[in-house]
């Protein structure tokens, strides 16, 4: 997670945890960098940037990103032959932290599973965990161990050609985690698993039964691999019980090959898709944007997606998790994001998460896909 701190001596001594006298709710900056006598070696500029900045209670309350000056960023957006892009401001998270949190991050620990969140680093993992404005905290429990068979370039879990065999225990322990949480929505996800006859579909399907069994109620949404296009597989676990069934184009149809394992394609993506729909009939998938895709593809791919009677589509920045994963082509706006959004609201999208930090089941259990599910229980979509 990356914070957004200020520059400057005050920030690096909270940062280490600055002992303050008792009494002082809030002590101002530059009050601290006085206190020290560290302001007076400094230039009349960084006094005034000092005097001027956030303080020590802004950063407690983690509300230090100036929105205003977003539009200011001089930084490249697009990356040149042999840059590197730094990232912009709009990109960078609070850290994560909230009673919900660490009670979710507890007994993760205590019953050894493993979350997608916190594999793959997601920036959301605070305000998912944590809930957010109608506190329906979501969690992404990622099944079938921490390796994947295959090698996508844009993905930092971990890659192996025979994998440990699965844990049996693991869809009776996950639904146990998850009914200790209380949760409202889960979104179970795994990593590809081609080693197995049916990639691991019986895995998902045993681990929903087990869910819906210990909490009726509960709504899960299932993120699968493609299954290697065994249709058989998404089945298995489109008819499992599940709410809604997930799976991630990942890009624009003519980056597949770049961005992708050569095992995976748009159209068996959109195979899967479409099967699911006939089963199921909450469908969603996700793109990423910045690998250099251009607007005319993202259009195209959008309206793809509907044409295949998708419900919903996430679209965010990609990240590069280490040096050795793609490089960033470029760095999305908030403000194109915001278009994309109303793009796929006028394709007919019933929901369209866009933006920079926005991932696979971004917020999944609020209110708005919540209400999506419910609806379609009651014929009224």
């Amino acid at each position: 997670m990356s914070l957004l701190l200020p520059q400057g001596r005050c920030g690096a001594a909270a940062a280490r945890g600055l002992l303050l006298p008792r009494g002082r709710a809030r002590v101002s900056g530059s009050h601290v960098c006085n206190q020290y006598g560290t302001s007076g070696s400094l230039p009349g500029e960084k006094k005034e940037f000092l005097q001027n900045g956030p303080d020590l209670q802004d950063f407690v309350s983690g509300d230090l990103s100036d929105k205003s000056t977003w539009a200011d960023y001089k930084g490249n957006l697009k990356r040149e032959k042999g840059e590197r892009l730094h990232l912009p401001p709009w990109l960078k998270t609070k850290i994560p932290m909230g009673k919900n949190y660490n009670k979710l991050k507890n007994t993760l620990r205590s019953l050894n599973l493993h979350t997608v969140c916190e594999e793959a680093r997601c920036p959301n993992i605070g305000e998912c965990w944590g809930g957010g404005e109608y506190a329906t905290a979501t969690a992404t429990i990622m099944l079938m161990g921490d390796t994947c068979t295959r090698g996508c370039r844009f993905c930092s879990v971990k890659t192996a050609k025979n994998p440990p065999p699965l844990d049996p225990q693991e869809p009776y322990n996950t639904a146990k985690a998850i009914a200790e949480w209380g949760l409202d929505y889960v979104v179970l996800t795994s990593v590809d698993r081609d080693d197995m006859p049916d990639g691991g579909a019986e895995h998902f399907a045993k681990t929903v039964r087990h869910l819906k069994e210990r909490n009726p109620k509960i709504l899960v949404e299932c993120l699968t691999p493609d299954f290697r296009g065994d249709l058989t597989a998404v089945e298995k676990v489109a008819s499992s019980g599940l709410d809604v069934y997930a799976h991630n184009v990942e890009t624009v149809p003519a980056l597949q090959r770049k961005v992708r394992d050569p095992r995976a394609n748009f159209e068996q993506s959109v195979r899967v898709l479409k099967h699911a729909k006939e089963v199921q009939p909450g469908v969603i998938t996700s793109i990423m944007l910045g690998l250099g895709e251009t607007d005319e593809q993202v259009y195209s791919t959008m309206k793809l997606l509907r044409e295949a009677d998708v419900d919903c589509l996430t679209l965010g920045q990609y990240m590069q998790p280490t040096k050795r994963h793609l490089k960033v082509e470029e760095y999305i706006t908030p403000e194109k994001f915001k278009y994309w959004e109303k793009v796929g609201n006028d394709l007919g999208f019933h929901y369209t998460a866009s933006g920079p930090l926005v991932r696979s089941s971004y917020k999944a259990g609020e209110f708005f896909l919540k209400n999506l599910v419910e609806k379609r229980k009651t014929k009224a979509i």
